[in-house]
């Protein structure tokens, strides 16, 4: 029961971040950019393993690697999509590819097998404890508060951001906050749904809220919802079921993702198929 309660609210907490960020993500169109930072991270884990394993810092946590690792691979994403939008496919490849290289590098020469290290891989929702769920919680803290309280900036930059820079809005530094907060918020979902999962769960719920809002607010107020609930679900399924609780979760959001897609496909196209037949 309390494995189920500590998954539960790491979940949670991990779905508020998840939906707001998600949002600016999806209305941004940078999922892309997500996924490099997301593969890159494994770069920091791996150094932070070998660290601990070959140095001895035993307190340098591997999450402490991959945030370190994700935040950079923001920044250097961030300023060559400013500079030159050219190569903004290549850098992006280049960081994504040379992050994971360099994880299994570290990784391979870390002496002894971590399984540690699939779970930040796979996800490991079933397996945090409370000092997980402290980090996800303030992590989620410093995420919200800066979503917030660049709302209008953000929007700018998602929307309008010639008309902003115009307006003198600093769109290219709000640009680079956006994507450290994505940085942030994959190391946040790494214990639910692994590496290879996480940019299915940052922006499935949030398309999915697409369908039914007028407003960024709206969409990230169902996204926040929407994600809580694949999360729970997912989690209750899995322990039902033993199943891997990350696939699981993202399994059922892709599923909820078609059936509201189709769904609407078909609401928008029956009635011209009705008006016609009249």
């Amino acid at each position: 029961m309390q494995l189920f309660h500590f998954s539960f609210m790491v979940g949670l907490l991990a779905s508020v971040s998840c939906g707001i960020v998600g949002s600016y993500v999806v209305a941004r169109r940078i999922t892309y950019i997500a996924g490099g930072i997301a593969h890159c991270v494994l770069g920091g884990i791996g150094a932070a393993r070998y660290m601990q394993v070959v140095h001895h810092w035993d307190r340098f946590d591997p999450l402490y690697g991959a945030l370190i690792a994700g935040l950079l691979a923001a920044m250097i994403i961030g300023v060559v999509s400013l500079r030159a939008k050219e190569r903004e496919d290549t850098a992006i490849s280049a960081i994504w590819s040379v992050g994971m290289a360099t994880g299994i590098l570290f990784i391979w020469g870390t002496p002894g097998y971590s399984a540690d290290l699939q779970s930040y891989l796979f996800g490991s929702i079933l397996t945090v404890g409370r000092s997980d769920m402290m980090l996800t919680g303030l992590l989620g803290v410093i995420v919200v508060v800066c979503a917030l309280a660049f709302y209008q900036q953000f929007v700018a930059v998602c929307f309008d951001e010639e008309f902003s820079r115009v307006r003198n809005v600093r769109t290219n530094f709000y640009y680079l906050v956006l994507l450290a907060l994505t940085a942030l918020t994959v190391v946040l979902l790494l214990r639910v749904v692994g590496i290879v999962l996480v940019i299915a769960l940052l922006t499935l719920p949030s398309a999915i809220a697409g369908h039914f809002s007028r407003t960024l607010w709206q969409m990230m107020g169902l996204a926040i919802l929407f994600c809580a609930i694949l999360t729970a679900s997912g989690v209750a399924l899995s322990i039902r079921t033993d199943l891997p609780a990350g696939a699981t979760i993202v399994v059922l959001s892709g599923a909820a993702y078609l059936v509201v897609t189709v769904g609407r496909g078909l609401a928008r196209y029956w009635p011209r198929r009705k008006g016609v037949r009249a």
